[in-house]
């Protein structure tokens, strides 16, 4: 049982993309990172895969430069030999399902809850009530407000600066997969769809303006962008949630999304 760390994203993908899409919900975020990765959107990333006896993939990990390691499915003692291969390389923290995160977390040492998540995956889509005004996709003229309200998304959740509003803003804008909402006085809330990879796709990040909020222009976003993957041919169409955001919990689940999974973002440096 071994754990193989490359910094070739053509070399993950050949030992591990079979794997991953094996339970392409529960991988999403590896699936999203890896393709990234080879297209050159997180140079400097860091790979690895985890063999058992029988030499069969059965886990895996990504750590992009700045961000902690995301680990996919894997067992318990796959996780827990993870974290004696990299101990010493400075983590400050790991993102994980829950179980998986803890059992990393514990034989790490120290740590501390900074984040828990739930991972939803889309039943069959409920539209929302009607809210005045229409979708469209952002176009480049709309990059400058996308990369403000991506900012303050990541300011709200207290995330890295390292995600790079502004580079995400206009790569995703230019690969059509933000949907604005447009509302009487102009764009009112903003939802994005991954590109379809496993036959998933992952919407986020949704965001309106607090001053726009509780008008329903958040649900009529995400539906947006849940036709969008869907119109796209995607099997799956997942997202995350934040637990301390309950109002987000349940828009999402009116909209038909049911649970999967929790989540959670361990902090290491105490």
């Amino acid at each position: 049982m071994t754990w193989h760390l490359t910094d070739d994203a053509e070399e993950f993908r050949t030992s591990a993309e079979t794997f991953l899409a094996t339970d392409p919900a529960r991988n999403t975020v590896l699936l999203t990172l890896a393709e990234g990765a080879r297209a050159g959107v997180w140079p400097g990333a860091r790979f690895g895969w985890w063999t058992a006896r029988d030499g069969a993939v059965g886990g895996a990990y990504i750590q992009t430069p700045g961000m902690p390691p995301v680990l996919g499915t894997m067992p318990d003692e796959a996780a827990r030999a993870l974290a004696e291969v990299l101990r010493g390389s400075g983590l400050v923290g790991v993102n994980g399902a829950t179980a998986t995160a803890r059992a990393f977390g514990e034989a790490w040492g120290p740590y501390r809850v900074d984040r828990e998540e739930r991972l939803f995956r889309l039943a069959e889509l409920a539209e929302p009530a009607p809210v005045g005004g229409r979708s469209r996709l952002a176009t480049e003229a709309d990059v400058p407000l996308v990369t403000e309200w991506m900012n303050a998304f990541i300011d709200e959740l207290g995330l890295p600066a390292e995600l790079g509003a502004a580079r995400t803003a206009s790569r995703r804008t230019s690969a059509g997969q933000l949907v604005l909402w447009e509302g009487e006085e102009g764009p009112a809330s903003l939802a994005a769809a991954s590109a379809v990879l496993a036959g998933q796709s992952r919407i986020g990040p949704v965001y309106t303006p607090p001053a726009l909020r509780g008008r329903g222009y958040a649900a009529a976003a995400t539906a947006a962008a849940t036709r969008l993957a869907t119109g796209w041919g995607a099997a799956e169409v997942v997202l995350f949630t934040d637990l301390a955001n309950p109002t987000s919990n349940a828009l999402y689940q009116r909209l038909g999304y049911q649970r999967v999974q929790d989540h959670l973002v361990l902090d290491f440096t105490g």
